[in-house]
């Protein structure tokens, strides 16, 4: 059964003032700045850039801290943020087997040219909360090793050379590619 709801714009209101003294909790704890979710949060405020088609990594802070933390209320308004903007170009493809890696593991290539790069990971954590963390202890330096500017081959690069799958095709130079956030997919 629906009741309708009564108190129009003076109720509206009263919940946004809601939401933000919700979202600010006690004031006698500083507020979140975003330069702090911005380096500290960056996985997340990653998510929502990258789920909101939108590389602003300061609107992506402000999204995060608006919701209150939720990342799926944050990449919303960043994708809302993002519908008002006008398109002025488009980026072109990545060449991955030029940039610089910081993580590299394949589980169909084993004998990468370079070798397996584990890099930053959750993968080996024993998935515990880390006490230390909230005693603000000292972050240990990691191990560094020199990096010899050597090139990393995708492996689908790889495995084409080798002929166990289709190589790459080439694009036309004046290909402009579609954009879905403002055509549909057309299905046959």
């Amino acid at each position: 059964m629906y009741v309708a709801v009564k108190g129009g714009e003076a109720a509206i209101a009263n919940a946004h003032r809601l939401l933000a003294d919700r979202r600010r909790g006690d004031r006698s704890v500083p507020a979140l700045r975003l330069d702090q979710i911005v380096e500290q949060l960056a996985l997340g405020v990653d998510r929502v850039m990258s789920e909101g088609s939108l590389y602003d990594r300061e609107l992506a802070a402000l999204a995060v801290v608006q919701a209150r933390g939720d990342m799926i209320e944050a990449i919303f308004l960043v994708r809302a943020y993002r519908t008002t903007l006008p398109r002025f170009g488009y980026t072109n493809p990545v060449d991955t087997g030029a940039m610089q890696v910081e993580r590299r593991i394949s589980a169909t290539y084993k004998d990468l040219p370079g070798g397996q790069v584990l890099g930053p990971t959750f993968d080996y954590t024993h998935r515990l909360l880390d006490p230390e963390l909230a005693a603000g202890a000292e972050v240990e330096t990691p191990a560094q090793r020199p990096v010899e500017p050597e090139a990393m081959p995708r492996v689908s690069a790889i495995l084409a050379h080798e002929g166990l799958i289709e190589a790459d095709g080439e694009m036309p130079l004046d290909h402009v590619p579609g954009d879905i956030t403002r055509e549909p997919l057309q299905f046959p």
